[in-house]
């Protein structure tokens, strides 16, 4: 097959869809990659790109086509420039650079944001190929929830965006179950299918090296939190939870492998609340090294804000924290507490709620080790049956085969 992958993040930039992207060349596709300039989280170009940007042409034996983009920066209006020239770049440049060139489908990683599927749309019309949108953050839900944008005739315009966008593809894939009743209110005729996250091979454990920036403390209960450091993560509680145990259970310590556009404030915050000796802020690590920081982990924390939106968000650091096999502290709502609670894999509190976080930890560091080793290999069996890779990206080739041949996708149907 000859897949057209449009991403506006990509390697160098640690993502899901460099994983996919491997997978599929190594099951003998032709991929190529439509993106952007590196430049997240930091909100600049990656100095390596700027420096040899023919150096990034292709990855695991696919070829990367990049368009120019204005960095992320810092502050909203940057970002929604950012959003913008991929859009406008990935669709004229992206155009030019792709001419000539056949595609049998498209695929499109949305993790936001949504106007990443105009690019694919214009290859639409161009290549005549299909398309398949991954839909992995709802807008302008999120958009609401994270207070970027308040007014409503806004809002109503970007749904209106998001119902263009949605109603030219061929299939649109949901990241949780809960996502389908709100794709399905702008998708219109477009199919729409559950097609959770997987973690990456990488993720595994229990072979790696204990990560040597964590000093080894005998002793302390150890709370790992990897990956984006933003708004959507509800920090604030998080801090909260750590400063109501500071003095009643000074064993426990909170590690933070990440970065992002809170990272700074959280910084800070640390400073003013006298966290120092608690919370280690280690840096950002590509995606390679973190199993050897949960080798420190006796938890490992996944936390959303309360808001509805994020109730329906399967993150997509739970699935990488079920393949560790380490017991799962969560602050979360709705679909992604019940898989840890349903598996017996960890303690969830509710998003937003800083003492019940605090409690959870408690609990967990009472429980004998044994009883939290038998609770990380729960989430590991549950990771390897409900979110196994292999079987996921089976499931894709097979919906983009039936792309291609929509007849006999019918007849096999209509057979069982």
């Amino acid at each position: 097959m000859r897949l057209l992958v449009v991403s506006q993040y990509f390697w160098p930039e640690n993502f899901r869809i460099n994983d996919l992207v491997a997978e599929m060349v190594a099951r003998g596709h032709e991929v190529t990659v439509l993106t952007g300039w590196p430049n997240y989280p930091d909100g600049e170009v990656f100095p390596d790109f700027r420096a040899n940007p023919r150096g990034f042409d292709s990855f695991a034996g696919a070829k990367v086509v990049r368009v120019p983009l204005l960095p992320r920066g810092k502050g909203g209006l940057r970002l929604a420039l950012n959003f913008f020239t991929f859009a406008v770049s990935g669709s004229l440049l992206g155009a030019w650079k792709l001419r000539g060139q056949r595609f049998d489908a498209i695929f499109v990683f949305e993790v936001s944001p949504v106007t990443v599927g105009i690019p694919a749309i214009v290859q639409r019309w161009l290549k005549k190929a299909p398309i398949a949108f991954w839909v992995l953050d709802l807008w302008p839900e999120t958009l609401e929830a994270i207070g970027a944008v308040r007014s409503p005739r806004i809002l109503g315009l970007v749904g209106g965006l998001v119902r263009f966008i949605y109603r030219r593809c061929d299939l649109l894939l949901a990241q949780s179950r809960s996502f389908i009743p709100q794709i399905r209110k702008y998708a219109g005729e477009t199919q729409v299918r559950y097609f959770p996250q997987w973690a990456e091979a990488v993720h595994d454990a229990a072979e790696a090296p204990p990560a040597p920036e964590v000093p080894v403390e005998p002793g302390a209960f150890t709370i790992v939190f990897t990956g984006n450091i933003g708004d959507a993560q509800d920090f604030p509680t998080v801090l909260d939870a750590a400063e109501r145990l500071k003095a009643s259970a000074p064993h426990v310590r909170w590690v933070i492998v990440g970065d992002g556009r809170m990272a700074g404030w959280v910084r800070d915050e640390v400073q003013r609340r006298g966290l120092q000796a608690r919370v280690l802020l280690a840096g950002r690590f590509p995606v390679e090294r973190m199993p050897s920081f949960y080798r420190h982990a006796d938890a490992l924390l996944v936390s959303l804000k309360p808001e509805p939106i994020f109730a329906m968000t399967l993150p997509g650091k739970l699935q990488s924290y079920l393949a560790a096999g380490v017991p799962i502290l969560a602050m979360l709502d709705g679909e992604g507490a019940q898989v840890v609670t349903e598996a017996v894999a960890g303690v969830a509190a509710r998003a937003g709620d800083a003492q019940g976080l605090a409690d959870a930890v408690l609990r967990l560091a009472a429980l004998p080790h044994e009883e939290r080793a038998a609770m990380g290999q729960r989430g590991r069996q549950l990771g390897a049956i409900e979110f196994d890779r292999g079987r996921q990206i089976d499931k894709l080739e097979g919906w983009l085969a039936d792309l291609r041949h929509p007849g006999q996708a019918a007849e096999r149907e209509a057979r069982s």
